[in-house]
């Protein structure tokens, strides 16, 4: 785990912090420069980056590999790693976010839903959580190299037991949620955000937030254009500073929803007015 934290910052458990991995494809996400990573800095926040095992030849040697029927294996990384920044007293739970995309949005919804007491704000992008219907996907057969198949009752078991969707259960108080998904995406198909929102809508027991960012103007995250990207990046910041850099933060408990959430729990962007409805259609 690489972590990255201004000079002078107190080893104390009160600083906000993310932490970020991807664990899949044979990308261990290495540590790399990224400006918007300042934007929280500057805030106090420390960022970690879990370098989770995968499929590399290098990795074998070291530990057992994080694929197919052993997925769990990378999820328990990840989660070791906001176990350890906590007990070195880098941050807390009521303070520490967690983000990830696409492999790394299916690490988001498996440590949510595994360890839902372990963060207090989620952002996943454009991820997978039904783990057991991906494979029916036009993409779905290119995945199970990677996650295996539910042809094989092995890998169903498997699947089946870490499936982020079958593993919501009704009256857990789950931290805030963020989810963002892309109209056109060729890769993730947007129901799979879709359906866990609604979900987690329908079983957290508390108030915090869950919701969902969807676009019409995205897709898988690449070749996105500039102001997509930075409208995006803008509800990602507001949502982990939210989530985590305010541990006194009272849940939304009343009847309405949070400012800028329809009643859908659809994240809108300021100045944008609830969609109209028509003949049970929605348009902007």
């Amino acid at each position: 785990m690489t972590i990255l934290r201004r000079a002078g910052t107190p080893l104390d458990g009160s600083n906000p912090a993310l932490l970020t991995g991807y664990g899949g494809y044979g990308n261990s996400r290495r540590p790399g420069f990224d400006a918007d990573r300042r934007i929280l800095l500057d805030r106090g926040f420390v960022i970690a980056v879990a370098n989770l095992r995968g499929r590399r030849r290098v990795r074998r040697r070291l530990a057992p590999p994080g694929e197919s029927h052993r997925k769990q294996n990378v999820f328990d990384d990840f989660l070791a790693c906001a176990e350890e920044l906590i007990a070195a007293g880098y941050t807390n739970p009521m303070r520490l976010a967690i983000e990830g995309g696409s492999n790394g949005g299916l690490l988001m919804g498996a440590a949510l839903t595994q360890r839902p007491g372990l963060f207090r704000a989620v952002v996943a992008h454009v991820g997978i959580f039904d783990m057991l219907r991906v494979e029916g996907t036009p993409n779905g057969l290119f995945n199970t190299t990677e996650f295996g198949s539910v042809k094989d009752p092995e890998q169903f078991r498997a699947l089946h037991a870490y499936s982020p969707y079958h593993r919501v259960a009704d009256g857990t108080a789950f931290p805030a949620v963020l989810f963002l998904t892309g109209k056109n995406d060729p890769r993730v198909d947007p129901w799979q955000s879709r359906k866990m929102v609604a979900r987690l809508q329908a079983a957290t027991s508390c108030g915090a937030p869950v919701l969902l960012r969807t676009s019409a103007h995205s897709g898988h995250g690449i070749g996105s254009p500039l102001s997509e990207r930075a409208a995006q990046e803008a509800d990602v910041v507001a949502s982990s500073w939210t989530g985590s850099a305010s541990p006194t933060a009272p849940p939304n408990g009343g009847d309405a929803p949070p400012a800028g959430v329809n009643r859908g729990g659809t994240l809108l962007r300021p100045g944008l007015a609830e969609p109209k409805r028509h003949g049970g259609r929605e348009e902007a």
